[in-house]
């Protein structure tokens, strides 16, 4: 029980910042849909991640991995079929420059907003759990 609430508490702080952090992550209706979304997300992660993993499996062999980003992207679609409040949209990365190192303007297109927006809510959810250990 400690460790679904500790999960629950994970995946909706995540949500909270990846909303601040990212454009594409919209969420209307306040920090219920948050803590709605947290938990939602946890048991779509408890339950959809393993069969996912065990399909996707030659294709994770195959790239070393990298294939895990899109299992995470298809359970960040799901959540946003089941809670319509979250919302992932596309968005213009504005473009930077530092020390004569520039990066253009770019458009970032729905499927890679969902792509961009799920490996950051996965590192997000990670650094939570190394910070709590």
């Amino acid at each position: 029980m400690k460790s679904l609430l500790r999960s629950a508490a994970t995946n909706t702080a995540s949500l909270y910042i990846t909303a601040g952090v990212l454009p594409s992550l919209s969420v209307k209706g306040g920090i219920l849909t948050f803590l709605i979304g947290g938990v939602a997300l946890m048991l779509l992660t408890l339950v959809l991640k393993p069969i996912l993993s065990v399909l996707s499996f030659p294709l994770n062999f195959i790239t070393l991995g990298l294939f895990s980003v899109l299992t995470n992207t298809i359970i960040l679609y799901i959540l946003t079929l089941f809670i319509t409040e979250i919302t992932i949209h596309a968005f213009a990365f504005q473009g930077f420059a530092f020390a004569g190192f520039i990066i253009p303007k770019i458009y970032i297109n729905t499927f890679f907003a969902y792509v961009i927006t799920s490996a950051a809510i996965s590192t997000i959810v990670g650094g939570i759990i190394w910070l709590m250990r």
